[in-house]
């Protein structure tokens, strides 16, 4: 059965305009959203990092791609530890974490772990003061760690429980080379409720981190993932305390047409114990404008999650009447040519 839901009604939403002018001009790439600053970056690979503050005001942009010892080859994401007034940035490709502070000046950088099949870390979260929480998609027997802000050290190892290591991609070999495809973004590492939620592709179960760092089962699914051919992964999008917003992945992709990885989505609704699926519209429109939960990736600890909506999106709504509340009164001050407006989320209280 399908359930059709108002955004509004189980999560809290904030709008962001993400001021422009001559020196900030960006896709609006959100890397980070703390309490006092946000990190915005372009999705090109040209080094540019933009700093605003909490309400979107442009503060300073930071540059430090290069081929020196203080310089980061790739900006493959960015971390933002506020408490330390710093920021980590992933370079994917020299597989190395860059530290500096927000006004750019270089601090120090350490090397990620390259044993066990390692690659780089795929996902980076700020886990406490001394440590960040990463997620390492080739290593063979534990992928999620524990990691030293200060010197890129492994201060614990997390061990999610499977019996085999299955990658949730696939790969082409060919005489003129290799290629790879994929899922598409999904984040392994999910704030909720002051813990985190693991997602392994070859565990059966998701599992809940508690504070002591031990495992409680969040989800199990069946049949085992080391059963399938294909296997089919769950992903999780979006948990509030009343729903968890799913999807069903197939793990095949056809080359040649340049398609697949068909998923199907769906819900689970905690107060009827049912599965569902589901429209979700967003209560800031006028009429019933549909939103997707695969638009939606995890920023911070405190369980927020990040879409875009185009500039001149909003004006071309805000002409035709189609938005109301808060959105319509940050439409009335854009240009078409202005920025990406953030939409952030969070589970209510």
């Amino acid at each position: 059965p399908k359930k059709e839901l108002v955004l509004q009604d189980f999560m809290d939403v904030e709008y962001i305009p993400l001021e422009t002018n001559d020196e900030f001009v960006n896709h609006g790439n959100v890397q980070a959203v703390g309490e006092k600053y946000i990190i915005v970056t372009n999705y090109r690979n040209d080094g540019d990092i933009f700093v605003y503050n909490r309400k979107g005001k442009a503060i300073r942009k930071i540059n430090r791609k290069g081929q020196g010892a203080e310089e980061y080859t790739y900006c493959s994401g960015v971390t933002l530890d506020e408490d330390n007034n710093e920021m980590f940035i992933d370079d994917h490709f020299i597989k190395k974490v860059f530290v500096y502070d927000l006004e750019g000046n270089f601090k120090r950088s350490f090397k990620q772990k390259n044993d066990g099949g390692s690659r780089s870390y795929d996902d980076i979260f700020n886990f406490d003061k001394e440590n960040l929480i990463c997620y390492d998609e080739l290593n063979n027997e534990i992928p999620f760690l524990l990691v030293s802000k200060q010197d890129g050290n492994i201060t614990k190892e997390i061990k999610v429980p499977f019996k085999e290591k299955k990658l949730f991609f696939q790969i082409l070999r060919q005489k003129e080379g290799t290629r790879a495809a994929g899922p598409g973004l999904y984040s392994r590492i999910i704030p909720y409720n002051n813990n985190w939620i693991l997602i392994e592709p070859s565990s059966d179960t998701i599992y809940t981190l508690m504070p002591d760092c031990s495992l409680r089962p969040f989800i199990a699914k069946t049949p085992p993932v080391h059963t399938m051919n294909p296997e089919f992964y769950l992903i999780l999008r979006l948990i509030s305390d009343r729903y968890y917003f799913m999807e069903s992945v197939k793990n095949v992709y056809d080359f040649r047409k340049r398609e697949g990885f068909p998923r199907t989505y769906f819900m689970y609704d905690t107060q009827e114990k049912d599965f569902f699926s589901y429209i979700i519209y967003n209560g800031d429109y006028s009429y019933k404008k549909e939103l997707y939960m695969i638009m939606f990736i995890p920023i911070n600890a405190k369980g927020e999650l990040w879409a875009t909506i185009d500039a001149f999106k909003l004006c071309r709504d805000y002409e035709k009447g189609k938005l109301k509340g808060k959105l319509k009164d940050i439409a009335a001050k854009l240009g078409e040519d202005d920025n990406r407006v953030i939409m952030l989320v969070k589970p209510k209280k």
